[in-house]
């Protein structure tokens, strides 16, 4: 029920968008299937919309997107050696044409939209809303995490007009983003995941990056429901924001017994969890394919959004065993190694210290084979500003009170960690992952459970696929669909 319509736009309705007309007149009519904005991923039947930024022009790389299939490209300006049979619509500007592409775009449809932002977990409940909902509608959602000013007015302007429902995701680094980006897509619900210390390199305090993400109830329409983290120290602080942003109803989810959506029991593997949750006073139980009391709770703000759109949440919680993790989001491989198999969590996405947190947790409710230990390789956290020594330094109560056997750090700031470490707990340290790929290696045996994770920047993932790579035989996917792990809860 996900699948796009054949058409998204005609010729016609792009120029009404944008204001803009064809460059050569002779073309005929056209239709296509969606936008993009990248000539190495545009697909047969996009339009290309030719952005510029300081170190780049998008229509330098128009005449490879019309290679590629594009039937047509937005431009500002006529790239030079373009022929006159291609389809080009000239605009003034190309930014500008996009945000006016999204607002034609929304204003057409009649989807319910629910807008998702947060300092963690943005990505995998934006992608469980779109398997939630898609059992009830036409779902729309944002690709991977497009999640900018770039990435949201893209999503708005991919949704086909005939959608029952869209999940977008927005994020932020700076006060004034989630405020426009609100107002641009306009949703019905508000999913904030949680309240954490990200970013502090451009706020002064936790407090104020909670105002910035409050900005998403500016552009809230209809009854203006705001969906908030009832365990998070920041619900109360939201909860008055909301108010003042004139938000008509608040749904808190968590474990808290004040949660309108409220967490009653779960039985977990290291594969999946069967929840047992309360939604708005109606017992469900369901089946998730994603390790973890974090995602446990993402699940429960998805259902919340569902039931507040009156979308079939039995049906929503039932499809919501088709969710699972991605690459560098936490997947798990089992990976064969000269010394036997072993369990590579790859988590090396992202981090901050609520997603160490979490993986910490994660990895203490896995169980090793044998004499296989939890060992964590981990990179630096970044976009701490002036915190971020004390932040990486504090991770050790945490590795530790988890029952963490072995840690290894790579990275500046990771070696305040290093240094705090209990000596039993204390693995290597480098500066760079190149120089730690072989002791990592060297070190791993049977039955080990291996958490690697780091902020993007820190360039963990290489770590990672090191090993998965290197496995002696195909290394398999580990959830809850596998065959091995069918009757597994």
């Amino acid at each position: 029920m996900t699948s796009q319509p054949k058409t998204v736009w005609t010729r016609k309705q792009v120029i009404e968008a944008t204001g803009g007309h064809c460059v050569f007149d002779s073309v005929k009519d056209w239709s296509a299937e969606g936008i993009s904005i990248d000539s190495r991923t545009c697909d047969h039947g996009d339009i290309f919309l030719a952005l510029s930024g300081p170190n780049f022009d998008g229509h330098d790389y128009v005449s490879q997107a019309l290679d590629k299939g594009a039937v047509a490209a937005i431009v500002s300006k006529v790239p030079e050696g373009i022929k006159k049979s291609e389809k080009l619509i000239l605009v003034k500007d190309c930014e500008n044409a996009l945000n006016q592409l999204a607002d034609f775009a929304r204003n057409r449809t009649k989807a319910e939209i629910v807008a998702v932002t947060g300092s963690v977990g943005k990505t995998i409940t934006k992608d469980g809303l779109s398997i939630a909902l898609g059992a009830s509608g036409l779902t729309h959602s944002t690709d991977g995490n497009l999640n900018n000013h770039y990435g949201a007015p893209l999503t708005l302007s991919r949704l086909p007009e005939d959608s029952a429902y869209a999940a977008i995701e927005l994020g932020m680094n700076h006060t004034g983003e989630l405020y426009s980006l609100s107002k641009l897509i306009r949703p019905s619900v508000a999913i904030i995941t949680t309240i954490e210390a990200v970013h502090l390199e451009f706020f002064d305090s936790v407090a104020s990056i909670a105002e910035a993400k409050a900005e998403v109830f500016a552009g809230l329409t209809g009854e203006k429901t705001a969906i908030l983290n009832r365990d998070n120290i920041y619900f109360a602080y939201l909860s008055m924001l909301a108010e003042e942003y004139g938000v008509g109803r608040i749904i808190g989810f968590g474990a808290d017994p004040e949660a309108d959506v409220r967490l009653l029991n779960i039985r977990s593997n290291d594969l999946g969890t069967y929840v047992t949750a309360d939604i708005r006073g109606k017992t469900i139980s369901y089946n998730l394919n994603t390790p973890g009391r974090h995602n446990i709770i993402n699940s429960l703000s998805i259902l919340a959004a569902v039931s507040a759109l009156n979308a079939d949440v039995d049906k929503a919680a039932k499809a919501l065993i088709n969710l699972s993790l991605t690459n560098g989001r936490g997947r798990r491989h089992r990976v064969t190694t000269p010394k036997g198999e072993l369990t590579v969590i790859d988590d090396s996405y992202n981090a901050s210290p609520a997603s160490m947190r979490a993986a910490f947790e994660t990895l203490r409710d896995s169980y090793p084979e044998g004499k296989g230990r939890r060992v964590a390789v981990l990179g630096d956290m970044l976009e701490l500003g002036k915190e971020s020594f004390r932040l990486h330094e504090r991770l050790a109560i945490k590795l530790e009170a988890n029952g963490i056997d072995q840690v290894y750090t790579v990275g500046k700031s990771m070696a305040a960690l290093h240094q705090a470490l209990p000596k039993h707990m204390r693995a290597k340290h480098a500066e760079c992952p190149d120089v730690l790929i072989p002791a990592v290696r060297e070190a791993l045996q049977a039955g080990d459970i291996v958490l690697i994770k780091g902020s993007q920047g820190s360039n963990t993932s290489s770590i990672a696929n090191a090993l998965i790579k290197n496995s002696l035989k195909n290394n398999k996917t580990l959830d809850l669909r596998n065959e091995e792990a069918g009757n597994a809860l």
